[in-house]
């Protein structure tokens, strides 16, 4: 009833205004205030009808006008900042774009601390690199040392590859004993043996004892070995020296398959199967290699007539020794890479040993661990206050600020010296493969982010490189101390301060 009235007002408020005018114009002339409530009446119907097409049509006729101006134009996301299709791709260190900005530090020191935090135990110290120049765009107690957990076989990457040499390969060799009939297996360092034939396309296997065993027995056989003869296996891993466990080593990691005895041989980092670090691990790596050798050298052995005994007994190849056969291991750039994609804390300690035999120390936890120190000094990165117990980053005595751990990322990633640049090709990919496949999940930095992952049951740090949405190389590092039940909640901090690196241009 009310819209009837009010509809039946609209329609003879005009009709009245019109009947007014119509007798002004055509009977008595109107006087003048009969004129002047003419001309009111007249305005009124001028706001009745015009405020509802201004409610109505204002809207599309300001749209209109708006749609005409051009649509700005998208800013294009970077090419380097594009999720890899595969993980082979080119390394985003190799795409570095000297125009582009260098993010803001005010705008880094609003963004990151934010992010740097969780709820209970635990704070967090950081820094944030600019890859081409070394400026130190983010500074959060970077100096301070920390427990810096898996982080730490970043140095062991560097030193390995600029010691050693990213080309060199470790030899596992057999050689004729002193004795007749006795054959010596003698470890070189290659830790990742396979105990089929030799794979030269992989890392781990790229050597393997049933290759290794195979050229031996063409080897005695050849040289007139009478067909009656027992072969005997004797072990020499005498390569490495001191303990084969650090005593700073918590037994439920040794128990768990974190680590195992370290010795110069071993089949696939020690792990029965696959490369979990929750695998098992042989409690005697040395000895399960040299048992598949045994096996696959009975097994060639029998299509020449001859047998091989099922004892295996320690000792060392004569200093004279005939060598009758060996297999080379992958590349130590290789091997490096892996370590750091997997995070191989076996792998790591073996590393270290072997870049002190390559530096004349003794390959014992404190010579392989002197030795990686000195060579990164060497690469220019300060070691003060630096305290290395292990390769690995097992023992809870290392000590390293988050300073350091970039300053290594980004010696590598500016150096010109051989395999460097190439080996931060083996950090993880967010969200993709190694130890960040489970993580970064639709998060900024899924694809973006390369970096070495660490966790204990009171650290966790996150230290690599990222390619910013100007296009921008960062470096980054970021650790964790003094956690307790939060250790999630802290990994969860880290990914989500890289994630924001990727994701912002910070100016």
């Amino acid at each position: 009833m009310w819209a009837w009235k009010r509809q039946y007002q609209c329609i003879c408020l005009p009709r009245l205004v019109l009947n007014i005018y119509v007798l002004s114009i055509e009977g008595e002339p109107m006087n003048r205030t009969a004129r002047r409530l003419t001309a009111v009446l007249l305005a009124m119907v001028l706001a009745v009808l015009v405020l509802p097409l201004a409610v109505y049509a204002g809207p599309a006729v300001v749209s209109s006008v708006l749609s005409e101006e051009p649509d700005p134009t998208p800013v294009p996301t970077p090419a380097v900042q594009l999720p890899p299709t595969e993980v082979t791709m080119p390394s985003a260190v190799t795409a570095r774009s000297p125009g582009a900005p260098v993010p803001s530090k005010d705008a880094l020191k609003t963004l990151l601390p934010p992010l740097l935090k969780v709820d209970g135990e635990g704070d967090f110290t950081g820094v944030v690199l600019d890859a081409m120049s070394g400026e130190v765009l983010f500074d959060q107690s970077g100096a301070e040392p920390r427990i810096p957990a898996s982080n730490q076989k970043l140095l062991v990457a560097a030193a390995s590859v600029s010691t050693i040499g990213p080309e060199r390969r470790f030899e596992t060799s057999v050689y004729r004993g002193a004795e007749p009939g006795v054959v010596v297996l003698r470890g070189g360092g290659d830790v990742l043996l396979g105990s089929g034939k030799s794979q030269p396309d992989d890392v781990v296997g790229h050597a393997g004892l049933q290759t290794l065993a195979e050229r031996t027995v063409k080897a005695l056989t050849e040289n007139g070995i009478p067909a009656a003869e027992t072969l005997h296996v004797v072990l020499d891993d005498t390569l490495f020296a001191g303990p084969a466990l650090h005593p700073t080593w918590q037994q439920p990691d040794i128990d768990s398959g974190q680590i195992a005895p370290i010795y110069p041989l071993a089949l696939n980092s020690a792990w029965l199967e696959g490369d979990n670090p929750d695998n098992e691990r042989y409690a005697d790596p040395a000895l399960a290699a040299a048992d598949a050798f045994r096996v696959a050298l009975a097994d060639a052995a029998k299509m020449k007539g001859l047998k091989v005994d099922d004892g295996l007994t320690r000792g060392a190849a004569p200093d004279d020794a005939e060598r009758l056969a060996s297999v080379e291991s992958a590349r130590v750039v290789d091997q490096a890479e892996h370590m750091l994609l997997v995070s191989d804390n076996y792998l790591a300690e073996a590393l270290a040993r072997m870049t002190a035999v390559s530096a004349g120390e003794v390959p014992s936890f404190a010579g392989g661990t002197s030795a990686v120190v000195a060579a990164v000094a060497r690469l220019g990165v300060p070691v003060d206050s630096l305290v290395l117990a292990d390769a690995a980053g097992l023992s809870l005595r290392n000590r390293m600020s988050a300073g350091q751990l970039a300053a290594v990322v980004r010696t590598m990633a500016a150096s010109d010296r051989p395999g460097l640049r190439e080996v931060l090709d083996g950090l993880p990919v967010a969200s993709l493969d190694g130890s960040l496949a489970e993580r970064f999940d639709d998060a900024a930095g899924a694809g973006v982010v390369r970096a070495k992952t660490g966790t204990l049951f009171t650290a966790t740090s996150l230290t690599g490189y990222v390619v910013d949405r100007d296009g921008r190389l960062l470096v980054f590092s970021f650790v964790a101390n003094g956690l307790e039940s939060n250790i999630l909640e802290a990994r969860a901090a880290v990914d989500a301060a890289a994630s924001a690196l990727a994701g912002c241009g910070c100016r």
